[in-house]
């Protein structure tokens, strides 16, 4: 299945100055599958280590100079490791941590030879004492779930994902296109992102076959927490993880986990499961200026799940429930639609940098507003919201662009795609306009670009 990181792969592949990449992400989004697939489409032979499997493969980077590993590894697997035309591919790498310490030598001693690492656990491990991290000397590429647009890839739909990619405003849609398209939303919400889950519908398009899977990717997440004993209670691990799906859209009180456990335990818990990517912090951020991480308020968030798919099995939802419903926006109270937004807004920033999201949240006596997400595009803040309704019920937007000085703000929502001035519906503000962007579901892989194409006036 098309995985458009592998793009990533191939610019990273021709720069000049190449440091080993690793590829981080979550357990089962698919780490393994691209980087073979990367091997076998640009290389002319590729070198897969597996330490988890062979642990006792550490033994060959004994010496951390790649000129004596590199011979050892030869000799291993009889297969020649030459510059420009072989990718060392070094799984499981957690399972050998001196491992990945020796990815630095590869940089400073053999740039020329292509490394790339992964590891299921590794995120896990990169957060634990014990994992020297060679600063400045690798680079991570981050992978998350499959997008809405790779899942209609991995169903043959190419044609609907060139339109989705080539729609520019003032176009419309037709109607029947447009409610093909929100049928394929209705369908990724249940299915989700996940490779194994999208394989499984793409396969045989039975329900049974495809919840199976994600039943068994949620039971793998519960296996793994029993293997960091020594950082945190398995148990208490398993309580959040299992909460977390039922409180996405809510900021976050520890109480609503468990009212009966300590907030400092519960808030270890859910670290480490950020730090293994499977759940994601959503900061408020204060939104004075870019970038907006530098005015979180580290203890207002809400959370995040790792996907929209497993979240929804998580919550007892199956694409009947999305079918029926006149709109996805009913379904869990708009919960799940929340985190198909989130998600696709965290991961559609470049591969590179550490996905991060933020919302925005003003608290006042008879005057509270809140934004489901709010991005940056250059100098721009644009606050991001996930509603249906007309422009007027859009007040917690509204209030945002005034307090923030903004001019542009987005809906997402079932509507066709919409780009107009609009009146403010403030007291005192019916005289100022802002510019309100409306798209459906099925376009926010797109938001950014339309962002950037309408603003330089393209």
């Amino acid at each position: 299945m098309f995985r458009a990181a592998i793009c990533d792969l191939k610019n990273w592949q021709t720069k000049p100055r190449r440091k080993p990449l690793v590829v981080r992400g979550a357990r089962q989004v698919g780490k393994t599958y691209l980087i073979r697939q990367f091997g076998h489409e640009c290389f002319h032979n590729t070198v897969e280590l597996n330490f988890e499997r062979q642990p006792e493969l550490a033994q060959l980077f004994a010496s951390k100079d790649p000129n004596q590993i590199i011979p050892l590894i030869e000799l291993q697997y009889n297969a020649a490791i030459n510059a420009g035309e072989t990718l060392l591919f070094l799984d499981e790498i957690q399972a050998a941590p001196q491992v990945f310490e020796a990815l630095r030598y590869f940089f400073e001693e053999r740039p020329d030879i292509h490394v790339i690492a992964a590891g299921s656990l590794l995120e896990f491990a990169l957060a634990g004492p014990s994992f020297a991290v060679p600063v400045g000397r690798i680079e991570y590429l981050y992978l998350g779930p499959m997008t809405f647009e790779e899942f209609l890839l991995a169903q043959g739909k190419e044609r609907l994902v060139s339109f989705i990619r080539s729609f520019e405003f003032p176009a419309t849609i037709p109607d029947p296109l447009h409610r093909q398209l929100l049928d394929a939303v209705r369908q990724y919400l249940a299915v989700g992102g996940m490779p194994a889950s999208v394989s499984a519908y793409t396969r045989s398009a039975s329900l049974a076959d495809t919840e199976s899977e994600k039943q068994s990717i949620l039971e793998t997440f519960a296996e793994d927490f029993g293997k960091y004993a020594r950082r945190a209670d398995p148990d208490r691990l398993r309580k959040v993880f299992t909460r977390l799906p039922l409180l996405i859209g809510q900021r976050l009180k520890y109480a609503h986990i468990d009212r009966d456990d300590q907030a400092r335990n519960l808030a270890h818990a859910l670290s480490l499961l950020c730090g293994a990517l499977v759940a994601w912090r959503v900061h408020h951020s204060a939104c004075n200026g870019v970038p907006l991480r530098a005015e979180i308020k580290e203890t207002v968030f809400k959370p995040l799940f790792l996907d929209v798919g497993l979240m929804s099995s998580a919550c007892g939802l199956n694409l009947l429930d999305f079918t029926s419903a006149t709109d996805v926006l009913q379904v869990n109270q708009g919960s799940v639609c929340e985190q198909f937004i989130g998600q696709h807004l965290l991961y559609g920033q470049p591969s590179f940098v550490r996905p991060e999201l933020f919302f925005w949240i003003r608290e006042k006596p008879s005057s509270n507003a809140e934004v489901d997400y709010a991005i940056s595009m250059g100098t721009k803040i644009i606050p991001v919201e996930v509603k249906a309704g007309k422009t007027g019920t859009l007040k917690s937007l509204q209030v945002f662009l005034k307090t923030k000085a903004q001019k542009i703000g987005v809906r997402v929502n079932s509507a066709p795609p919409t780009w107009h001035t609009a009146s403010y519906a403030l007291p005192k503000m019916a005289d100022q306009s802002f510019e309100l962007v409306s798209i459906p579901f099925y376009l926010v892989g797109q938001l950014r670009r339309l962002l950037g194409e309408k603003q330089s006036g393209g």
